[in-house]
Order: structure tokens, then C-alpha cells, then sequence
């Protein structure tokens, strides 16, 4: 007894052809396929970056505007810290062109405060960790959509362990808030939170 079984469906019974070998009208639905997919992405204009900005066609500049330290506390470089970290934000996560002076997209303003204060007291009266906090002050301007403008002041903070002094540790901890400070007013000015 020879009788040998082939499992699944034979190409010849279907007249399946090769999709790279197709006949003309392989080729026509194919081509048709490709012109309404083309047609279909190149008729809507939908923006999407994933960064989750929603950003108008007609925006196409965007300016950051020297932030001055008002706080108390003074950092020297705080303001250039925050400055080139918004500007290196926008550039990164945005198609906009970075230009001096005023953009369709304009953020100004002025950082306010720049603390270091002790948390979680120990039985001792010592504190197990500090807390340094930094809050800024930015005016955004939409020239293309002004109900989109906002005036609001943002704070973050991270903590550090008591036995570290701030100065050793200083510009990794500015560099973490600055971080978190240029998220948010990303988030609230591109992506409408």
C-alpha cells in the first residue's frame, strides 16, 4: 500500500500565481490598491508626532525667549539651563523652525523660585532628605490660535539624601527638574493636557 496524503491546498487547484509573477489582472488591482492608499494619505492632512503634539498645519516657527532669574535664591545658570533645555524640546519633539524673536509658537517668562528644604525629620531632629525645588513662569502665545494661550507658573522638585551636599550634586539635580519643568509645559502647551 502506496498511498501517500498531501496536506493543504494545492496552488495548481486554485490557479493561485505568485504574487511577484502576477498576470494583468494582479497587476491592476495592485496598482489600484497603491493609488487609493497614496490617494487616502496624501488627501488628509493628519499630524502626528510621538511626542503626542497636536500642532496645526500653518504653525511653522516656534521661539523661546531668555528666561531671567527672579528667584530668590539665585542659581547663575538656571536661566540658560531652562532656556536651551525648552528650546532643545521644541526642536526634538516638534518640525517647527527655532527663530529669535516671535514665532507662531512663543514662550517667555521668568523663573521664581529656586528652594532646598528638609524633609522626613528623624527622631534626632535631622532631616533624612531635602528637597529641591525649582518653579517657572511662562507666558506661551499661539498667534495662530489665541484661546490656546496660557500664563501659568509650573513647579517640580526632586529630593536628595541629607548627607549629600546640594553643591556636589547641584547640576544633575537642576538638569532632572529642568527636565520634568520642559515635559510639562510641552504637554500643556502642544498637547493640550
Amino acid at each position: 500500500m502506496k498511498t501517500k496524503y498531501k496536506v493543504g491546498i494545492s496552488s495548481e487547484r486554485l490557479k493561485i500565481k505568485d504574487p511577484l509573477k502576477g498576470g494583468p489582472a494582479y497587476c491592476r488591482f495592485f496598482s489600484l490598491f497603491i493609488f487609493i492608499l497614496l490617494f487616502c494619505f496624501c488627501s488628509c492632512r493628519i499630524n502626528y508626532s510621538f511626542s503626542g503634539a497636536s500642532i496645526s498645519p500653518e504653525m511653522k516657527t516656534v521661539s523661546v525667549q531668555f528666561f531671567q532669574n527672579q528667584a530668590p535664591l539665585f542659581q547663575p545658570a538656571l536661566s540658560t539651563v531652562f532656556t536651551e533645555s525648552l528650546k532643545d524640546r521644541m526642536i526634538s519633539q516638534t518640525n517647527l523652525e527655532l527663530i529669535n524673536g516671535l514665532g507662531d509658537l512663543d514662550f517667555q517668562g521668568e523663573i521664581t523660585n529656586y528652594t532646598t528644604s528638609p524633609l522626613a525629620i528623624q527622631g534626632n531632629e535631622t532631616a533624612a532628605l531635602n528637597r529641591l525645588t525649582i518653579s517657572v513662569h511662562v507666558k506661551f502665545t499661539n498667534a495662530k490660535n489665541p484661546k490656546l494661550n496660557f500664563d501659568k507658573t509650573f513647579s517640580e522638585f526632586t529630593d536628595y539624601e541629607s548627607t549629600i551636599t546640594l553643591s556636589s550634586i547641584e547640576g544633575e539635580l537642576i538638569q532632572q527638574i529642568v527636565d520634568k519643568l520642559t515635559e510639562d509645559v510641552f504637554n500643556v502647551a502642544l498637547t493640550n493636557w
